[in-house]
C-alpha cells in the first residue's frame, strides 16, 4: 500500500546525475521493481561517487534511490505528510529532467557488455543504444499514464508518442506525422503492406460495383479486383511467406523476380513483371539482410508507376533505415517497413509508412480503440516509442557519422581477414595460403561505382570448404556472428539469398555474415579477425586431413 516515487530524484545542488544505468558498472537498465531498482541505483550511486573522487571532488554528491524509501517501513502517520508533499511539489508541463538525463553517445564507443563476446551481428539486431535505454528509463517507472487519458498522468505519454511519431517521420522525410503508423514488429508491418495492398483493391471493387448500379451514370469499375503481387526472391520471409500463404489459400497470385549475382534487382525486370490493371503490390527490399545489397527502389518505384500507375510500392526499409539515410519523397514509395530493434531501439517496435494519398484505400489493421488514427487499435507501448524516437534522433544527430564509421570497421575487418587467411607468416616469410576466399553481394564487385551499392555494416563472406556453422558454434563464447547455411538433423540447408545470387555450394557453406555498427571498436575488429582467422583455418586443416585420411 506503499506509494512509488512519481519524480527522479536529483544529487545534491539539485543537478541531474550525470551518469545512466545504461553506462554504470553493472551495465544494465533500470527495472520497474522497486527492490530491484533499489539495488539497482545502489551500483549507480556507488558509480557516480566514484567518478568524483576520481576527479578530485571534495565531497561526493550524495544519489539516493527514488525507491529507496520505500523499502524501509514507515509510520502510518507519515501517509499524510507523503500527500502533502506530493500535492505542493509543482508537476512541470514539459520533462525537461527527462530530456536532461539523456547524454549522447560518441560514435565508435564501446558500451557495457554482459559477456567478453565480440559481437559481430548487428544485422540481426543491434544492441539498444545506451543514450536510447536513457530515454526509456522515465517511462518504465515515472510516466506510465495511458497516451489516450485526459488527466496528469496521460498527459506526459501522449506527449512523448507525438514527439516519437514526428522524429520518425523527420527520419524517413515523411511530409506528414500522420503517415507513420507504430507497430509491434517488421513481420506485422510487411505482412500489413500485402494483405492491405490487397484488400483495399477488394473494397475499392465492391465499392465502384456498388455505385455503378445506377444505370444512368457508366460504370468504373474494374472488372476484377487486384489480385497479383510482385515480389523479389531475395526478400525477407516475412515478405515471401506471406505471399506464399496467400497464394496457398488462393487470395492471391504472386510473381517473384530474380536478382543477378551481386543481389541486385533490375527495375526493368520489376517492372515487366507487373500486369496493368491486375497488380496490387510491388514489394522489393530496399537492403537485403545477407549480403547488404542496396536496391535501386526509386528506380523501381518509378518503372512500376510508368506501367501502371494503380500499383501500390513498398519497400521493406528493416536493414536500411540507421544505416543509410533513407527518403520516401526521393524513393517515391507508397508503404515503408521500418524496425527499432535494427538501430539501437528495442524489440517489438517498428512502424509502416503509409503514403497519405493512399490512406483512404489502405485498410486498418485492427479495430478497437482508434489508436493510430484507427489504423491499429490497441494501447501504445509509450517505452518502446520513446525508444524509437530517440534512435531515430540518433541517426539525424550522427547519421554521417555512424555510416563513415561503420564502413571503416567493415572495411578493416575484411582486410585484416584477408591477410590472416591469403598471407599466413610461416617462418618469418609471408606464402600465399591454400584459402579460396569471395565477397558475396556488391562489396565484392570489381568496380567502385557497384560497390557502392553495399550497406556500410555488413560483410559477407565466402570461404571454399568451410563449415561456417561449425566455424561459430567452435567460437560462440568468442564471436557472435552468422552463417549462411545451416545444419538441421543432419542436413545442411543453404540459405535462399544465397541461392538466388547463385553463389557455388562450398562457398555457400562456407559463408559468414559480420555485421558491425555503431559501437563496434577497432579492438572489437581486430580481436575478432584474429579469432575467426585462427578457428577457419583449423577448420579447413581438419577437413583436409579428413579427405586425406578417407582417400
Amino acid at each position: 500500500g506503499e506509494a512509488l516515487p512519481l519524480r527522479r530524484t536529483r544529487m545534491a545542488g539539485g543537478a541531474p546525475p550525470s551518469a545512466s544505468l545504461a553506462s554504470s558498472s553493472s551495465g544494465g537498465f533500470l527495472p520497474t521493481t522497486p527492490v530491484v531498482a533499489a539495488a539497482a541505483l545502489g551500483t549507480l550511486a556507488t558509480t557516480v561517487a566514484a567518478v568524483h573522487l576520481a576527479r578530485g571532488t571534495p565531497t561526493a554528491p550524495r544519489v539516493v534511490s527514488p525507491f529507496a524509501r520505500i523499502l524501509r517501513r514507515r509510520p502510518a502517520s507519515s501517509a499524510a505528510q507523503s500527500r502533502t508533499r506530493r500535492e505542493s511539489t509543482p508537476r512541470p508541463e514539459k520533462d525537461e529532467e527527462d530530456t536532461a538525463m539523456i547524454t549522447r553517445r560518441a560514435v565508435g564507443s564501446a558500451v557495457p557488455k554482459p559477456h567478453a563476446c565480440v559481437y559481430l551481428d548487428y544485422a540481426a539486431t543491434c544492441p539498444i543504444y545506451p543514450d536510447v535505454a536513457d530515454a526509456m528509463l522515465p517511462y518504465l517507472y515515472r510516466h506510465w499514464g495511458n497516451p489516450s487519458s485526459a488527466h496528469a498522468y496521460g498527459g506526459p505519454s501522449k506527449r512523448a508518442v507525438a514527439q516519437a511519431r514526428e522524429r520518425v517521420r523527420a527520419l524517413i522525410n515523411a511530409r506528414d506525422a500522420s503517415e507513420i503508423v507504430f507497430c509491434s514488429c517488421g513481420s506485422e508491418a510487411d505482412n500489413w503492406a500485402i494483405v492491405g495492398a490487397l484488400q483495399g483493391s477488394a473494397q475499392q471493387h465492391a465499392a465502384a460495383s456498388s455505385s455503378s448500379g445506377d444505370q444512368q451514370q457508366p460504370s468504373r469499375a474494374p472488372k476484377k479486383p487486384r489480385r497479383h503481387v510482385v515480389v523479389s526472391t531475395i526478400e525477407h520471409p516475412a515478405i515471401l511467406a506471406c505471399v506464399d500463404t496467400l497464394e496457398d489459400e488462393g487470395r492471391s497470385i504472386a510473381t517473384r523476380v530474380g536478382c543477378d549475382g551481386l543481389g541486385l534487382v533490375d527495375p526493368q525486370a520489376v517492372a515487366a513483371a507487373v500486369v496493368p490493371g491486375a497488380t496490387a503490390l510491388v514489394s522489393v527490399m530496399l537492403a537485403n539482410n545477407e549480403v547488404g545489397s542496396v536496391a535501386d527502389v526509386a528506380g523501381i518505384a518509378s518503372a512500376v508507376k510508368q506501367r501502371d500507375a494503380g500499383v501500390l510500392v513498398h519497400t521493406d526499409a528493416a536493414q536500411a533505415v540507421g544505416k543509410i539515410d533513407v527518403d520516401v519523397q526521393a524513393l517515391g514509395v507508397d508503404l515503408l517497413t521500418l524496425v527499432g530493434h535494427k538501430f539501437g531501439a528495442p524489440k517489438g517496435v517498428a512502424a509502416l509508412y503509409v503514403r497519405k494519398e493512399i490512406q483512404s484505400r489502405f485498410p486498418s489493421l485492427l479495430w478497437g480503440g482508434g489508436q493510430e488514427r484507427g489504423r491499429r487499435a490497441g494501447t501504445e507501448a509509450v517505452p518502446n516509442l520513446v525508444a524509437l524516437g530517440e534512435a531515430a534522433q540518433v541517426w539525424l544527430d550522427q547519421g554521417a557519422d555512424i555510416e563513415r564509421h561503420s564502413t571503416a570497421m567493415r572495411d578493416r575487418l575484411l582486410a585484416r581477414l584477408e591477410k590472416k587467411l591469403l598471407l599466413v607468416a610461416e617462418g618469418g616469410n609471408k606464402t600465399a595460403a591454400d584459402v579460396a576466399l569471395r565477397v558475396n553481394g556488391p562489396l565484392g564487385a570489381a568496380d567502385a561505382a557497384t560497390r557502392r551499392a553495399a550497406l556500410p555494416n555488413v560483410l559477407s563472406i565466402g570461404i571454399k570448404g568451410l563449415r561456417a556453422d561449425a566455424v561459430l558454434a567452435s567460437l560462440r563464447d568468442h564471436v557472435a556472428a552468422s552463417a549462411g547455411a545451416a545444419c538441421h538433423t543432419g542436413a545442411t540447408s543453404i540459405s535462399g539469398v544465397l541461392l538466388a545470387l547463385r553463389v557455388p555450394e562450398p562457398y555457400a557453406l562456407g559463408t559468414l555474415r559480420l555485421s558491425v555498427g555503431r559501437h563496434t571498436t577497432p579492438d572489437d575488429v581486430d580481436e575478432a579477425a584474429d579469432r575467426l582467422a585462427d578457428a577457419i583455418l583449423a577448420d579447413l586443416a581438419a577437413s583436409a586431413e579428413q579427405q586425406s585420411g578417407g582417400s
